[in-house]
């Protein structure tokens, strides 16, 4: 795991422990000190930590002076304080100077692992509100990682810089938005900027995995485990080991096996089809869905307590319609990605007209369907309005061209349009949300989201 991690102590046994057990739970930069003094210059000489786990009692500084002076020279150092002396005054002493948590000497590597996990878990999501509340597009540090998804959106940039932090942790991620948004993209993303990249990346599609496989399939079966089984068999877990399993269309997954899911999460474990013997996984779940799932938790087809372990971070991907400045260059980079056979591809000025005023309900699954398409039927290296599908050809007759110029007529904004088609079908459905969302056919986050925006609590 690629984090600092700063053990200071003047016992000896102590910090060759400590390193011990950070480096067999995959911790790898771990820097072990003495003296508090030279922790001091060099903290103040620009060296930063993830964690700085501390003694609070060494002779020739006190640990909470070491504490604040960590805290003033790189506030963003999560700090572990560690004692021999159950003292509640002290402990309230170090939490109200800085520190994140307080243990007690001989300390457990399970405790002590525990204790610098919540301290990263803090780290981050400090990280991901800050992210939320800054203004403009946040750099990306894993670039490559991200290379495949085309945006100049603020909004997305914000969207892969929070997948970015969540990335390096553990933590199960729900992504959600509508069919076509890129999720799975999303989700291969994430998986290439955590630590376990070098590892399998699994996508598993819900929908078409029947319930009678699933078990077989997702777990694995021993031979004999039943009629056909003539030979152990290595299920997604077993194969996806250290590495990212995605689940798509976690909302189609069977009640009965949605509680055997939760065990896996929880416990890290699972049982082979004919065999009592559990077995381990160390997996990063990854679940996506295009559908309401707090709805299907009311309709009795979803377990909260799933829902709530997958939802450890929450990503929603915008729809197309929300993001329309990524037109351009989403149909430049698919354009390039279609004619890579030697043509060189372009659309003509009134095919780019239609692509741009087009709601695409598809999203960008459909764009690309769209542009391959019409990249098919276009005779020479330019496709024009012609080579689209007729459903963007016949809205030209009802779409209004503009106002004639010289006046001062404009063309009502499509987000006007869908605003007042909202609200109005709001209205209708006695302003019930869930039946509004189902009237609109989208999910009840998502209809929140817009009323919200509308100034509708």
């Amino acid at each position: 795991m690629n984090y600092s991690i700063l053990v200071v102590d003047d016992e000896r046994d102590f910090l060759d422990s400590v390193r011990r057990g950070l480096l067999s739970s995959g911790f790898r930069d771990v820097r072990l000190e003495s003296d508090p003094k030279k922790v001091i210059s060099f903290i103040e000489r620009g060296e930063t930590f993830d964690i700085a786990l501390i003694d609070v009692i060494m002779p020739g500084m006190d640990g909470v002076e070491l504490l604040e002076r960590i805290r003033k020279s790189n506030p963003d150092t999560e700090c572990l304080m560690v004692t021999a002396v159950n003292e509640a005054k002290m402990a309230v002493e170090c939490l109200r100077k800085g520190a994140y948590d307080y243990l007690v000497k001989p300390v457990s590597k399970d405790d002590l692992i525990a204790a610098v996990k919540r301290g990263l878990e803090k780290k981050r999501l400090l990280q991901v509100l800050n992210v939320l509340k800054q203004d403009g597009a946040p750099l990306l540090v894993s670039k490559e990682a991200f290379h495949s998804i085309v945006t100049a959106s603020e909004k997305m940039r914000k969207i892969l810089k929070e997948a970015e932090l969540h990335a390096v942790s553990d933590v199960p991620i729900l992504i959600t938005g509508e069919s076509g948004t890129g999720k799975e993209l999303l989700a291969r993303a994430i998986h290439l900027a955590s630590p376990r990249a070098k590892y399998p990346f699994t996508p598993i599609n819900m929908v078409s995995l029947p319930g009678s496989l699933f078990e077989a399939e997702f777990f694995g079966y021993t031979r004999g485990s039943f009629t056909g089984a003539e030979k152990d068999h290595m299920g997604y877990l077993e194969h996806t080991n250290r590495g990212t399993l995605f689940l798509d269309e976690i909302g189609d997954l069977p009640l009965d096996f949605q509680g055997k899911l939760l065990r896996v999460l929880q416990e890290g474990e699972y049982y082979k089809l004919g065999t009592n013997k559990s077995l381990k996984v160390d997996i990063r779940i990854v679940a996506a869905t295009n559908k309401d799932l707090d709805h299907q938790i009311a309709k009795g087809i979803f377990r909260k307590d799933l829902y709530y372990r997958l939802k450890g971070a929450w990503l929603h991907l915008p729809s197309l319609r929300e993001r329309k400045e990524d037109l351009p260059l989403l149909i430049k980079s698919f354009l390039e990605e279609i004619g890579n056979h030697g043509k060189h591809l372009t659309v003509d000025e009134e095919a780019l007209r239609l692509l741009m005023d087009y709601a695409y309900p598809g999203n960008i699954r459909e764009l690309k369907s769209i542009l391959q398409s019409g990249a098919n039927l276009a005779r020479g290296k330019v496709i024009g309005s012609t080579c689209l599908p007729a459903a963007l050809r016949d809205r030209k007759k009802s779409v209004p061209k503009g106002p004639p110029a010289g006046t001062e007529e404009s063309v009502v904004p499509l987000e006007e349009v869908e605003k007042a088609h909202i609200l109005k079908v709001y209205e209708n459905a006695g302003k019930n949300k869930t039946r509004t969302a189902e009237w609109l056919k989208i999910g009840l986050n998502t209809l929140r989201r817009k009323l919200e925006s509308y100034g509708i609590e």
